[in-house]
């Protein structure tokens, strides 16, 4: 398993006029929050996180974040993009307590898609993620979802999917059944449909 480790320093110049300066440093400004302690605000370099993320895994796994020194264990919350350029603008993070139950948001990562296309389906991929409450010791990498024995015309669903152990879907526990991904006929262009006529 990587090890995912972020350095910060903590920061006390606040508000949309200081986050604008810290962009301009190449920093990126971000909060931890929870664990029964205070929020705190912080300050990454901005070429840091964006390796850090360029891993998938990083977004569901424990991160030891080092702030001027003093570590602590933390998962990202959320994360708020450029709109057009996509690079990091904020993070939250949440301190991650040993015994106490989390929330985290794990990728979902589809396999056996050859199965259903060659029985003259088209896939699609309704959840990309899914919302996970669990120990941080049973915080899966990502969630896997075989599509292989599906038919034309199949919705999987999460109450179909197997949860790793220790591990809830939240929107589960929530009553809301999802759809995961689904196989449909394809659907034929009524110009090729005459084309094939003639």
């Amino acid at each position: 398993m990587t090890d995912f480790t972020l350095n910060a320093q903590a920061r006390t110049d606040l508000g949309k006029g200081a986050s604008r300066r810290l962009r301009h440093a190449a920093n990126i400004p971000a909060v931890v929050y929870g664990g029964n302690k205070p929020a705190e605000s912080v300050t990454i370099l901005a070429k840091e996180i964006a390796k850090l993320f360029e891993n998938e895994a990083a977004y569901s796994h424990v991160i030891e974040l080092n702030v001027d020194g003093a570590k602590q264990n933390v998962i990202v919350k959320a994360m708020q993009r450029h709109p057009s350029k996509q690079f990091i603008m904020h993070a939250d993070f949440v301190r991650v307590v040993a015994g106490q139950k989390l929330t985290a948001i794990v990728p979902v990562h589809f396999v056996g898609e050859e199965a259903p296309v060659k029985k003259g389906g088209e896939i699609s991929h309704v959840l990309n993620e899914i919302e996970v409450t669990c120990l941080p010791k049973d915080l899966p990498e990502f969630i896997e979802v075989d599509l292989s024995a599906l038919e034309v015309g199949a919705i999987v669903h999460l109450s179909d999917l197997k949860a790793p152990k220790g591990v809830e879907f939240v929107a589960l526990a929530h009553g809301d059944d999802k759809a995961v991904a689904n196989v449909h006929a394809p659907r034929v262009a009524p110009e090729a449909e005459e084309g094939a006529a003639e």
